[in-house]
């Protein structure tokens, strides 16, 4: 369970869901992470969670991915106590739902802010630093089963998702002849507490009463319930192990049977 020993990990979204499942999953490997987050109060408790249970691995740090100097400060950060950067998962992200009619444009540039600008601006911040120091990295994106197809009350979210996909090839195909290889991992319907505001937007254009639609989405998954954070942080440390080192600019579903491809 030493995979990734002497590696060196900074993870955006990281206070809580599935992004603190990967700190957690790449500690338990042996990787010394950083967990960036713009809420930075419940970094700093999970960091604290990580190094109680597992070990003095962990450190928090403060990151807005829609802010270039809050990317370049947090790097910093981490890289001035880790000496370098050896991973990145582009895990921050938010979702929104609305019929095409009631789409606003502050909610569409918000969506696509975070989602896609801020995984391209991440990305880059750490590609200059690993180019710069010669290290064969990893790059992990979190894409979505909604970036496979598009999806009625989920245009935006949906679209910005398959921008990620195509990110990621473009980026790995760029970047591989620095011995970067960049991949993603695209989820099914995850259980969290993200899942009560998916529900609820639901709820409000369906006419579905509450819980109704995670249940619905649970029932229809083909292994027999929805996925959970620590379902995916097998694929997370696969590829940014040296198990994959010849796996380049691939999208990996982790959805128990949603999406085939």
């Amino acid at each position: 369970m030493t995979r990734l020993a002497g590696k060196t990990a900074l993870i955006t979204g990281a206070a809580r869901g599935i992004g603190l499942a990967f700190a957690e999953a790449y500690a338990r490997e042996g990787a010394m992470v950083a967990l960036a987050d713009i809420d930075i109060d419940q970094a700093q408790q999970a960091a604290r969670q990580i190094n109680e249970t597992i070990g003095d691995q962990a450190i928090a740090i403060a990151m807005d991915v829609t802010d270039q100097d809050s990317i370049d400060t947090g790097f910093a950060h981490a890289i001035k106590s880790f000496g370098q950067i050896d991973i990145l998962i582009n895990n921050a992200a938010i979702f929104n739902a609305a019929p095409i009619t009631e789409i606003s444009r502050n909610d569409y540039v918000q969506v696509f802010d975070i989602n896609v600008a801020g995984t391209l601006f991440t990305l880059q911040a750490a590609v200059k630093h690993m180019i710069g120091q010669g290290i064969k990295g990893r790059i992990i994106n979190m894409a979505s089963q909604a970036g496979r197809r598009g999806e009625p009350l989920v245009a935006v979210y949906c679209a910005s998702k398959a921008a990620v996909i195509s990110l990621t090839q473009s980026a790995a195909l760029n970047l591989i002849e620095h011995g970067i290889n960049v991949n993603a991992i695209a989820p099914g319907v995850v259980d969290g507490e993200h899942w009560d505001g998916v529900d609820a937007f639901f709820a409000k254009y369906e006419g579905k009463a509450p819980g109704q639609k995670k249940k619905e989405v649970g029932d229809a998954v083909p292994y027999g319930r929805m996925g959970t954070a620590e379902d995916l942080t097998g694929m997370a440390v696969f590829l940014a192990s040296d198990d994959a080192s010849y796996v380049v600019g691939q999208t990996y579903n982790v959805d128990g049977g949603n999406w085939l491809s």
